[in-house]
């Protein structure tokens, strides 16, 4: 593990007890929170995408925030469902907030989990699909999404312009060089990690995974991502592609600790979502000299190079930063981390 953040489910609305967390509240919180893990050395923040949902729907104005008030920390996603979006107006918004960055986006896109309500992408105008969850959206819109970050000259210049004139095909602007360096996609199979490994994208894996053969959840998600690197050199791309994994993960170091999570550590589970029988991940919650064997025992955590923290967006910018330090001080060093430059803190 070279580098560890977090993933933001960021849920908002009531809290109980006459409380309120609005969707304002919700974003502010965020951004503060991301910089003082900037300020700690953390390498990342993320955040899950839901549409008709009290989550982050549209995350791209969070992320420029976020890119324009830190220096070091990567904003991504985790991830973007493409199968509501319009691809070149996300290679615009991704190209742009990569270069407000300066190369820090590390923008997680997939065909997205099941939503709140049915077929909600046909409310977005994305309708004709073949496919009863939406996949052959998703691929389309991907891959024009994919040759537009490339710079692919996607519509005909117009001669007649008044503002420049030519001939030939157009890309679209802003251009960010070397972005589809820092695309990753959600793979919930074997079969779509190998599929990610031969198009060149990094490959971003979650806390379930859309099988279920017995094998425990690390060992099934180890192989993913093996599967993955191995497509990636089969089909001839150089340099060695990235991988995450993410995990809910609780250092237990105060009483506070203990109360909140001292009863949270569980096992792996099977059930069924988005009608596949799935394995979803443990919970871990312990003192870090267990939380430490623990996953240097998790052979997907030992293999992938980027460990992503859920965390319990909720509960304020103080309680999740404590969470984060924690994990950073106690935990991570032994599992092969170390801060960014300038974090003085860790």
């Amino acid at each position: 593990m070279r580098s560890f953040g977090t993933l933001s489910f960021g849920h908002y609305g009531p809290l109980g007890g006459g409380r309120q967390l609005t969707a304002g509240d919700s974003m502010l919180q965020a951004i503060d929170l991301a910089q003082g893990m900037d300020d700690l050395g953390i390498n990342g923040v993320s955040f899950r995408v839901h549409h008709f949902a009290r989550q982050q729907a549209a995350p791209m104005p969070l992320l420029a925030a976020i890119a324009a008030r830190t220096s070091r920390i990567e904003v991504g996603t985790g991830v973007i469902d493409m199968r509501y979006e319009n691809p070149l107006m996300l290679a615009e918004e991704a190209a742009s907030v990569d270069l407000i960055s300066g190369n820090r986006l590390a923008l997680g896109v997939s065909r997205g989990s099941p939503e709140t309500v049915k077929n909600g992408y046909e409310a977005f105008g994305y309708t004709g699909s073949q496919d009863p969850r939406g996949a052959d959206i998703a691929r389309e819109h991907f891959d024009l999404f994919l040759r537009a970050i490339d710079g692919e000259g996607l519509a005909e210049r117009d001669p007649m312009s008044p503002f420049g004139g030519g001939t030939g095909l157009q890309r679209i602007e802003p251009h960010s060089r070397g972005l589809r360096q820092r695309i990753w996609w959600g793979a919930g199979t074997t079969a779509t990690a190998e599929w990610a490994g031969r198009i060149g994208v990094n490959l971003m894996s979650s806390t379930l995974l859309t099988e279920a053969d017995g094998t425990p959840f690390d060992l099934l998600q180890a192989q993913q991502l093996d599967a993955f690197r191995a497509a990636w050199r089969e089909a001839g791309h150089v340099g060695e592609p990235r991988t995450s994994v993410s995990r809910s993960i609780f250092p237990i170091v105060t009483a506070e600790d203990e109360m909140y999570f001292g009863g949270s550590a569980g096992s792996d589970q099977i059930g069924v979502i988005d009608g596949m029988r799935s394995t979803f991940g443990k919970t871990y919650a312990a003192t870090p000299d267990v939380l430490v064997e623990q996953l240097q025992n998790d052979a997907a955590v030992m293999s992938a190079d980027t460990l992503m923290l859920t965390i319990p967006s909720q509960m304020g910018v103080d309680f999740n930063l404590r969470l984060v330090e924690n994990f950073a001080r106690h935990v991570a060093p032994a599992l092969g981390w170390q801060p960014t430059q300038a974090a003085s803190r860790v």
